[in-house]
């Protein structure tokens, strides 16, 4: 078994840029798919950003494309999400989470459905603010 070990946020100006990193502890991402989630006060938690390290295919929602980016370092075992051009409405806590079967990869990344089999990473406030 392994965790994602957790991610750094902070405060940044609107129409700055911070990027979120998501650590493996415990296994390598040979294989696994990573997702970043967000989840906003009063709101529902919302998919932004997924990889699948299989074919290194990038998924992205709508409210982020050509915005948010999602990369990896296999030597280092890490996902990143480089966030740019930020807006008050991306104040959030995020989080990254882990699915390693077939169906739950297509079902994050492919369909950005709900699955019960993530491993979810500590979440950490980011604030846009002026």
């Amino acid at each position: 078994s392994g965790a994602t070990r957790g991610i750094w946020g902070g405060l940044v100006q609107p129409g700055g840029s911070l990027r979120l990193s998501c650590a493996t502890s415990g296994f390598t991402l040979d294989y696994f798919a990573i997702a970043w989630f967000r989840q906003a006060p009063g709101k529902e938690r919302e998919e932004l950003s997924c990889i699948d390290n299989n074919n290194g295919e990038t998924y992205y929602a709508d409210s982020v494309k050509n915005r948010f980016a999602i990369s990896r370092d296999n030597a280092k075992d890490v996902v990143y999400l480089q966030m740019n051009t930020l807006k008050p409405e991306d104040t959030a806590v995020y989080y990254c989470g882990a699915v390693h079967d077939a169906l739950s990869i297509l079902r994050m990344c492919a369909e950005f459905r709900a699955v019960d089999t993530i491993t979810w990473g500590k979440g950490t406030l980011v604030a846009v603010s002026s």
